[in-house]
């Protein structure tokens, strides 16, 4: 994977960010999506290397941005009546995925997609999930899936996936300011 220089990543709107093989390209935009009341989940485990991206960018983000930040941690159903009650418009789901893609690698994914694909570095099932999110609250759903480079418990985050949470942070850290 080539190396990105991110020095000048604040004048760009973050896209996806693919390997160069990878036909897939996103349907949304990040910046697109945070709009009116908005919610940031991240799930993840802290203990296994870069699956805990999530949380990570939670706990970068929360008070700092206009929006409801949520770290999950591995059970984000125990939060689907809470982010409910929110009403929101937007759910973001911030999570380490399996994209067939180079470590550090994102895309925003839209319900459907997750639901056809089911891929996920946790048990619990995304579609049943998503969709009583969807139904409870009306909010139109995303998640924002980062390939994981490692999730081996007490390993530590990889490069890859901590220069992909500096960009993220930076660019909904600068849309979303309080």
């Amino acid at each position: 994977m080539q190396e990105t220089d991110h020095s000048d990543h604040r004048a760009r709107e973050v896209g996806p960010r693919t390997h160069p093989k990878d036909r897939f390209h996103m349907k949304k935009n990040l910046q697109d999506i945070l709009t009116g009341r908005l919610v940031i989940m991240g799930i993840g485990n802290i203990l296994k290397a870069d699956d805990g991206f999530g949380p990570a960018l939670i706990e970068r983000l929360r008070g700092r941005i206009k929006a409801e930040c949520i770290d999950a941690g591995t059970t984000p159903e125990n939060y689907a009546g809470k982010i409910a009650k929110l009403r929101p418009d937007t759910v973001l789901i911030v999570d380490a995925v399996h994209l067939d893609r180079a470590p550090g690698d994102y895309d925003i994914l839209e319900q459907e997609d997750i639901l056809r694909s089911g891929f996920t570095t946790h048990d619990m099932s995304p579609d049943m999930f998503m969709e009583y999110l969807q139904r409870e609250s009306g909010s139109q759903i995303y998640m924002l899936g980062v390939q994981p480079k490692d999730i081996s418990l007490g390993g530590e985050m990889s490069t890859e996936i901590r220069q992909t949470l500096d960009l993220i942070s930076e660019s909904i850290l600068q849309r979303l300011k309080e």
